[in-house]
């Protein structure tokens, strides 16, 4: 029954976590095929009267679209914001943060949302499609724009003649329609799961509803938004995507993109959650697959007397093996049933992280891949294990002779007994070490092995933990190793006047340094990489993992994850294109941890170049009059306040904005912004502190368990304790001395193997993920569990020691 228990709950724990590591990581591609995703999405109008273009919505090139080779489906979606003048708008409660764009309005009459690209609706209703008076809003509008369920908004919508002719508010004239709209429902779209602080910042979304799409399109289209799904899937995109072009020049500039392109980042982020709960699954496997063994020797070595008869009624070896291995194969085989249902049953628990409120499946599931492996496994594995401890059990048996062995007292028992311990201490100390044999043999070793190991892994799991917490809240660890930045509006896509800024930031006695940044695109050896531009020899930039900085025009530095998809080496070089200028040879100096601060640039991902590889047309995106940096990177003096560096830094921002030129350029002061991944990782944060407490509470039921069956096995040795003057106290106190000296060799061996294996497989994980590592000890955590164990020890062996010390005297020794 010990054997069937262990291997069905440790067993099935383990397969549970295999089987939800799977599922998690399959979780988002899961989700997103649910919502029948389209393929590609093109922004195939914009109202650019530059462009001659007077209305945003072309239902003539949309059809063309539509009918383009591979294009299954098209839908589109309608863009209103730009005519709408968002002060003018009645009901908001903006809480804008800096660098914060504007809410975008948009709607669809023709399946856009609804059945191609559907949005998850997580509280409220979906609008009515045939009202105009109702809409649904992303979780970020709700939280930007102070709105809730039941908000009434009051929008004017502006013609395109009107928001083109007019060159102040002033003269927008009378709405051309005014509508009262009521947020019914709030919705979450796929790529807004899980996001980065910097996608953070351009999310926040109205849908309207078809009836009012249809209205207004027509008139007050700011722009078109295509969404195609493909014959072959993505497969031909870059193909649509051309023809696209072709029919369309103006596409190109507006931007196109497959739809998918956000799920690498998302899976990267998951990634890590579903390898931590696939590690905590093969560590219990493994801890159960030692500690059954032990268990299985113990059942075996337990049927030696039985066996000794069978061979003196002349059975031979074959069938002294088949005693021994039919009652344990049947266990093994029963506890793995047993693991199955367990697993089968943790199996809601699953998937973790950010996708489990919008997982489209919840429930029950059966991972046959991981069931079946696992039935096999544990069959196959517990199986040939018992086969040969039996074949070695019976061997002994049959060449055992009639003079027993003397066994040799543990060295720690007569050093204890010399050094004047009570002898209840030091009969304690002798039941931990020495197993004593036959009928009385007790579980020592598997207690020592299982202390040490549940030690081992809970200070590993504690020193990963920390090390993960320690990472979420350093952010120089992640690429942030400045205090501020000011970044320019619209998420960094404005230019900052930089002498003015050199001019307030030198006068600023709390700036330590500082560096102003672009953000542009390039090509490296053909791959397009998303570049921060800076000059060479800047006194803050990304943290280096390898290498030097940029110290000189010719040099680059790239993310370890570019650096890879390149399949290039520190030393190497590479040739930039950037489309304008002739290409130049850059060589890699260095590797660093980027920041996120737009799309593409993150952990192990973009590169930092010199300003002067690129053209001013690059460094100057929206054609601001305006040519200085998106944004500057601020370090502040050590011993200044946070909060009085903020104020000093909010100034210098609101001075910028005072330009007139730079009116509304500066977006304001950032304190981070987050990558995907640590955004997760900080959601998440308490899962290795769930896995160490379901590993300690493991250790103690284990624990709790040797110590029973030890007593159980001594019995007669208590009992004779008892006959010989030991009180209950006494035979009490053995037994917490018996766990205590378990639970300090544990302690002693498992904390220093669980430091070193929670450091390195730190250091490992935050190399795969692109950070700087750098592992954390927790001195107090590590210092708690030591006592904690003994403590715990203590505690557990409460029950076995109030056992033993109502062993009855009479009733075990009545044979004596």
């Amino acid at each position: 029954m010990s054997v069937v228990v262990l291997i069905g709950s440790v067993g099935g724990l383990a397969l549970a976590s295999l089987a939800g590591a799977r599922r998690t990581e399959s979780s988002f591609p899961t989700y997103l095929t649910s919502l029948n995703p389209s393929n590609v999405q093109v922004l195939s109008t914009y109202d650019d009267p530059e462009l001659g273009i007077k209305n945003g919505y072309n239902p003539t090139l949309a059809e063309r679209i539509a009918h383009l080779p591979f294009v299954r489906r098209a839908t589109t979606a309608i863009i209103f914001d730009g005519n709408m003048y968002l002060p003018y708008v009645k009901g908001l409660h903006p809480h804008v943060l800096a660098g914060e764009s504007p809410a975008t309005f948009l709607g669809s009459w023709d399946g856009e949302f609804s059945s191609v690209d559907r949005d998850t609706l997580v509280a409220g209703r979906l609008a009515n499609p045939k009202k105009m008076d109702e809409a649904v809003m992303n979780v970020q509008a709700a939280q930007e724009m102070g709105l809730h369920i039941g908000s009434v908004i009051q929008l004017p919508f502006y013609t395109d003649a009107q928001a083109q002719s007019a060159k102040s508010a002033a003269q927008l004239g009378t709405p051309f329609l005014v509508v009262k709209v009521k947020m019914v429902g709030e919705i979450v779209a796929p790529q807004d799961v899980l996001e980065s602080d910097t996608d953070a910042l351009g999310a926040s979304t109205v849908f309207f509803s078809p009836a009012l799409t249809r209205v207004l399109a027509p008139k007050c289209s700011t722009g078109t938004q295509t969404a195609l799904q493909l014959v072959g899937g993505d497969r031909h995109a870059n193909r649509v995507i051309a023809e696209v072009n072709r029919i369309d020049p103006d596409a190109q500039q507006f931007g196109e993109q497959v739809t998918s392109s956000f799920v690498p980042a998302i899976q990267r982020a998951i990634e890590p959650e579903a390898i931590a709960l696939a590690v905590f699954g093969a560590i219990a496997g493994l801890a159960m697959l030692l500690i059954a063994t032990l268990m299985i020797g113990r059942v075996l070595r337990d049927g030696a007397e039985d066996t000794e008869t069978l061979r003196a009624l002349g059975a031979n070896r074959a069938m002294m093996l088949g005693d021994h291995l039919v009652g344990v194969v049947t266990a093994v085989l029963a506890g793995s049933l047993v693991a199955i249902a367990v697993a089968v049953g943790l199996s809601p628990l699953a998937p973790l992280g950010p996708v489990r409120p919008v997982y489209p499946t919840p429930g029950v599931a059966f991972d046959w891949t991981v069931l079946g492996f696992g039935l096999l496994v544990l069959n196959v594995v517990l199986g040939v294990l018992a086969l040969l401890l039996a074949r070695r059990e019976v061997k002994r048996v049959a060449s055992r002779s009639s003079r027993r062995p003397v066994t040799s007292e543990p060295p720690l028992v007569r050093s204890a007994a010399n050094s004047g311990l009570s002898i209840s201490t030091v009969t304690g100390i002798r039941f931990a070490l020495e197993r004593s044999r036959g009928t009385n043999a007790t579980p020592v070793r598997s207690a020592i092995a299982g202390a040490v190991l549940a030690v081992t892994v809970l200070v590993m799991t504690v020193t990963f933990g920390a090390s993960l917490n320690a990472l979420v809240s350093h952010p120089s660890l992640y690429g942030w190793n400045w205090d501020y930045s000011i970044l320019s509006s619209f998420d960094g896509a404005e230019n900052l006047p930089s002498h003015q800024i050199a001019t307030f930031l030198s006068q600023d006695k709390d700036v330590r340094a500082w560096s102003g940044v672009y953000f542009t695109q390039g090509k490296l050896d053909g791959q397009g990489v998303t570049m921060l531009a800076q000059r060479p020899g800047a006194r803050v930039e990304p943290p280096l993992l390898s290498g030097h900085g940029l110290d000189a025009a010719n040099d680059i530095v790239l993310g370890t994850t570019t650096l890879s998809q390149l399949h290039k080496h520190v030393g190497d070089t590479v040739t930039l294109t950037n489309g304008i200028s002739k290409p130049a040879t850059l060589r890699i100096v260095g590797t660093a941890t980027m920041p996120a601060f737009s799309d593409g640039l993150g952990l192990g991902l973009g590169a930092l170049a010199s300003t002067s590889d690129f053209p001013a047309s690059l460094l100057n995106i929206q054609d601001s009059p305006i040519p200085g940096p998106n944004a500057i990177l601020v370090r502040v003096r050590a011993g200044v306040a946070p909060s009085v560096a903020y104020r000093s830094l909010e100034q210098v921002n609101k001075e910028v904005n005072a330009i007139p030129k730079a009116s509304g350029l500066a977006g304001g002061v950032i304190t981070v912004l987050r990558p995907i991944e640590i955004v997760n990782f900080h959601s998440t944060g308490t899962a290795p502190t769930i896995f160490a407490a379901s590993l300690a509470a493991g250790a103690i039921a284990a624990l709790g368990v040797t110590l029973s069956a030890s007593v159980r096995r001594r019995r007669r040795e208590l009992a004779l304790l008892k006959a010989l003057g030991f009180t209950q106290r006494q035979l009490a106190v053995t037994i917490a001395w018996q766990a205590t000296v378990a639970a300090a060799i544990g302690v002693v061996i498992g904390m220093p193997l669980g430091i070193v294996a929670g450091r390195e497989l730190w250091i490992l994980f935050a190399r795969s993920i692109d950070t700087v590592p750098d592992p954390t000890v927790p001195a107090l955590a590590l210092t708690l569990i030591g006592a904690g164990a003994l403590v715990f020890a203590n505690l557990v062996a409460a029950v076995p020691g109030r056992v033993a010390a109502h062993t009855s005297t009479a009733l075990v020794l009545r044979a004596e």
